[in-house]
Parts: C-alpha cells; structure tokens; sequence
C-alpha cells in the first residue's frame, strides 16, 4: 500500500486532481467528507459537539449549523482548540478505517486540505502538492464559488504559502494549465504511484 498525501492551497484545484486519481482507481480518503460525517445528525460526534458549545449551534433540521459555528471558532482560538479535540481524532479513526480497508496493493489518497499547517507530511508515503498561482487561485474563487476578492484573499492568506507547501512536496502537480494538460500530467503521476506502490508490496525499492 502507499499512503499518499494530497493538499494544495484553496482554489488550486485539488478536487479535480482527486477526481482523475480515483478515475485511474485510487482509493480516496477525503478528510473533509469524513469531517462532515463524524458530526453527522444522531452521531457521538455531534452530541460531543453540542455538549460543548450549547444546542444554538444546531440547525432547524437538527444538523450542526456550520456559519454560526464558524462564527464562534475562528473568533477565539481556544474554542477552536475545543472543537479541533472533539472532531479530529474521529476523522483519524475513520481514515484508518477506511485505509485498513483498502487492498494490500492500493494508492490511497489522503486529500487533507491542512496537511502543511498542521505538520502532517511524515505521516505519507508521500506528499503531493496541486499548485496554481495566487492570481488563478483568486480567479476561480471569485468565478466559480462566487467569493467576493476581499474573501477570498482573506482565505487564501489564512493558508500556509506557496513556498510552505512546496517545501513538503515530494511531488507538484502544475494546475495553471488547460483541463487536458492537467489529465497528462495525472496520467504520468498516476503510472508513477502504481510504480511505487508496487515496490513497496513486492519490497522493491522503486527508482527515484
């Protein structure tokens, strides 16, 4: 099995890179589903939750109120702290789950939109970073998911930078580039992973 890391900056494309990988057969293990799940209606979760912030942060439907919560938390970092105690070692359980899972010969993907904040690189195999420019990345932001520009800097200034994020690539992948160019490119690092992959099953030690 080679456990992958898959992060990029807000609006770099991450999503579509997941998206060819599992196409190419990929086992995804998406931390941000998973974090929904856990605090899911009528889950541990997100009683914990509510135990520790009050029932006012539960919607009308009895899902948790996400905007009001996010109100509370990133205004105060200890609150978040909180929050971070109660949801992450569950995302952590359920990722193992799934990974434990998946065929002794997999490329699982791990796509963690905070792997370079919270320091997660040497927990993969290896780390791949989806980039584009901070030029792109606010175009997207601001035409696809219809961000305001002050938003979505604001965003993109709350994530690690760039150079953070190269710095713990073991592999970048280029997405300043047409949807056809970005499929080779994830066609050329996908042969690369089942390369890997293999001799890690076999006790080979691929070529670098």
């Amino acid at each position: 099995m080679l456990k992958v890391g898959l992060t990029g900056g807000i609006g770099a494309g991450k999503s579509e890179v997941s998206r060819l990988l599992v196409e190419h057969g990929a086992v995804l293990i998406d931390s941000d589903r998973i974090a929904r799940e856990v605090v899911a209606p009528g889950t541990p979760g997100l009683a914990a939750v509510v135990e520790a912030f009050g029932p006012d942060i539960l919607a009308e439907d009895g899902g948790l109120d996400r905007p009001r919560l996010g109100s509370i938390v990133f205004a105060d970092s200890a609150r978040l702290a909180v929050l971070n105690s109660i949801v992450h070692p569950l995302v952590g359980a359920r990722s193992r789950e799934l990974e434990e899972a998946a065929a002794p010969d997999a490329v699982v993907i791990h796509d963690v939109p905070l792997l370079t904040e919270n320091g997660l690189a040497p927990f993969y195999d290896l780390v791949i970073v989806v980039d584009a420019s901070p030029e792109t990345q606010l175009d997207r932001l601001i035409r696809l998911r219809g961000m305001t520009e002050d938003d979505a800097r604001a965003r993109m200034a709350a994530q690690a930078t760039r150079e953070q994020r190269h710095a713990i690539a073991d592999l970048v992948i280029d997405n300043d580039v047409p949807l056809d160019a970005l499929r080779k490119r994830v066609d050329a690092v996908w042969d690369d992973l089942v390369r890997r992959a293999h001799g890690r099953s076999t006790g080979d030690r691929p070529a670098e």
